[in-house]
């Protein structure tokens, strides 16, 4: 492949090991790198080169793409002087993390320090769009640095550019803030139609194509239906986007009373029912436990 880059992907959990795959059927030269080796270690069958660790994951890379639980955890790899040390010169560095803004803008602010571009990239879509390579990426940096990383990007799913450092991560928020409102709609509609006696299959048949129809309409209505809450979408880190999006609003002088709500039952549906290693969509099991019904 003509356009082969040498890209490193540092996190390789639900959604790192199909975009890792993704990178690698596109014709990319990929090395990956987690802190449990054992997740990263079956890539090795699909032509990765497994690292030993951090450093050793991003000498030689042209790219290096982040895609971890938090602001935090991407950071402290930037932070990592042994990492520094090892990068290449003029790499961009690629955070496909949910963070928070601000996080963006620190590790944006370190790179350049260091002579190196940064993207903040965070993605939609879940582990469905990351198999089948249809993340939409919203990319906050430079125009420039999102031109070259754009056969990247493309292996993964479709990127659009927003704006400045941190807008990828402010998109992301606003992703995740639609998501999380949807669902409680969605558990909403969905017990309605099952306690009033209708087929929630088709129901939602029956909406397809209309103005309340979406992708989580009919795949987390199907989830809820089913009781299929093995997780594409973590609830716990739902509710970490959610409390990123209201720290984001409160420091703009803003409030967003639904999203504090569905953040409140988000937790609730954590703590309480256990739902934090479940789907997202396990909302519903919340909503049910409202109403005094069984979950």
């Amino acid at each position: 492949m003509t356009n082969s880059r040498k890209i490193t992907l540092i996190g390789t959990g639900l959604m790192g090991v199909p975009m890792s795959r993704n990178l690698l059927r596109a014709g990319h030269e990929l090395t990956v790198w987690n802190r449990t080796l054992s997740r990263a270690e079956p890539l090795a069958d699909d032509g990765a080169r497994i690292a030993t660790d951090a450093a050793d994951a991003v000498k030689g890379a042209e790219f290096v793409i982040t895609m971890l639980s938090d602001g935090f955890a991407s950071g402290a790899v930037v932070d990592n002087p042994d990492v520094q040390a090892a990068l290449s010169p003029g790499v961009i560095w690629i955070d496909m993390s949910s963070t928070k803004p601000e996080h963006a803008r620190a590790q944006a602010a370190t790179l350049q320090s260091l002579g190196h571009a940064h993207l903040d990239a965070p993605v939609s879509g879940g582990t469905k769009g990351a198999e089948a390579a249809t993340l939409a990426i919203m990319v906050g940096g430079s125009a420039e640095a999102f031109n070259e990383a754009r056969p990247v990007f493309e292996a993964m799913g479709r990127p659009v550019h927003v704006g400045p450092s941190g807008t990828g991560q402010l998109s992301k928020l606003a992703n995740q803030t639609i998501v999380a409102v949807t669902i409680s709609a969605v558990a909403e509609a969905m017990l309605l139609v099952e306690q009033g006696g209708a087929d929630p299959a088709a129901v939602r048949a029956a909406l397809k194509g209309g103005f309340a129809d979406s992708t989580i309409l009919q795949q987390h209505g199907a989830r809820m239906t089913n009781r299929d809450f093995e997780p594409g979408g973590l609830t716990k880190l739902q509710i970490k986007d959610l409390e990123n999006t209201l720290d984001e609003a409160a420091g703009l002088g803003l409030v967003l009373p639904a999203t504090k709500t569905v953040c409140d039952r988000f937790k609730y549906f954590s703590d309480a029912l256990d739902g934090a290693e479940k789907d997202h969509a396990g909302l519903y099991l919340e909503l049910r436990a409202q109403n005094g019904l069984p979950t």
